[in-house]
């Protein structure tokens, strides 16, 4: 059937708006710390390739995975500053520019995952998403790296083996806290320093999620770990608020949507890759420990709530948080 005058210009009038207008694709520099073939960077191709479906043309990404663009901190600068316009970042990460973000991070608050998700979906996770958008980011889905768990040369199974051991910990001073509460003395070192830390002796023990643990061969180094999955480890899907001011109504509707997908692609790929490094790591002699009563560990951990209270909202947002 030929097709009419009238049909020809009604035509563009059925599709957004935002695609009827002709300009160049915006484009988005993406950091991501890890690997092409990992959690952390497929993520983003997997917001690209949803958005060449839904928005073919609008967003140009380019995706630097590696870490080529710095650490987590420099790259959580980089995106504040709007150098670079998005990347995930770890909650605890952020506690320096918005230390409401330490709720997500208080150590046996969160029962499970389903628990965890029920903050960041709630009140709690909007809270902080005003909070992060006040100091330049903007967060428009949290993702889920898994628990923290105890690993160390030797087996560790009640909390009184923890006092007086030299334990790695993140630069945070909530982490710092934690295993201060159990007699240890932290230290803090960048992750990539761990594995020859716990080789020669510098630190007795450290925390981590068994992804990190089989990534990062510490089972070669720390081959007992004890599962008290003391801290989730939440995370945050940023955007400079300088790059995300710049877009249209529509844009950010769309953006948002393939965020919101690709957060939930994360979190199933995190979960599979979470249980393929116990298997690499058992297979390589690691022994994964299973806690029969998780009570004393919580009560010395529940005076880190008590002294963060007024950092994260006082002890009925923590309440509140604990009942859901």
């Amino acid at each position: 059937m030929p097709v009419t005058r009238r049909a020809l210009f009604a035509a563009p009038l059925a599709l957004p708006a935002i695609m009827r207008h002709a300009h160049a694709a915006r484009p988005l520099l993406v950091a991501s710390l890890l690997g092409e073939d990992k959690p952390e960077t497929l993520i983003w191709t997997h917001i690209r390739d949803r958005l060449e479906e839904t928005a073919p043309g609008v967003f140009s990404f380019n995706i630097v995975a590696n870490a080529a663009l710095g650490g987590e901190k420099a790259v959580a600068e980089g995106v504040k500053l709007g150098s670079i316009q998005a990347s995930l970042s770890t909650l605890s990460n952020l506690s320096g520019w918005v230390p409401q973000s330490q709720l997500f991070d208080l150590p046996f608050l969160f029962r499970d995952d389903a628990h965890l998700q029920a903050a960041l979906a709630g009140e709690p996770g909007q809270a902080l998403q005003q909070e992060l958008g006040a100091q330049g980011f903007v967060a428009p889905a949290f993702i889920d790296y898994g628990a923290r768990h105890l690993l160390s040369p030797r087996q560790i199974m009640e909390p009184a083996a923890v006092a007086g051991t030299r334990i790695r910990v993140i630069a945070s001073p909530l982490h710092a806290a934690l295993w201060q509460s159990f007699g240890a003395l932290p230290i803090a070192l960048p992750i990539t320093e761990t594995y020859n830390a716990l080789a020669t002796g510098h630190v007795d023990a450290m925390d981590l999620t068994r992804a990190a643990y089989a990534g990062f061969r510490l089972f070669e180094v720390a081959p007992h770990v004890t599962l008290t999955a003391h801290i989730r480890a939440a995370g945050a899907v940023l955007f400079s608020g300088r790059f995300w001011s710049g877009l249209a109504a529509e844009e950010k509707s769309m953006l948002s949507q393939a965020v919101s997908e690709g957060a939930a692609h994360f979190n199933g790929l995190m979960k599979a890759e979470e249980n393929a490094a116990s298997d690499v790591a058992e297979a390589a002699g690691a022994q994964f420990h299973a806690v029969a009563d998780l009570e004393p560990w919580r009560k010395p951990a529940r005076k880190v709530w008590r002294e963060f209270a007024a950092q994260v909202g006082g002890m009925e947002a923590i309440e509140a948080v604990e009942a859901l």
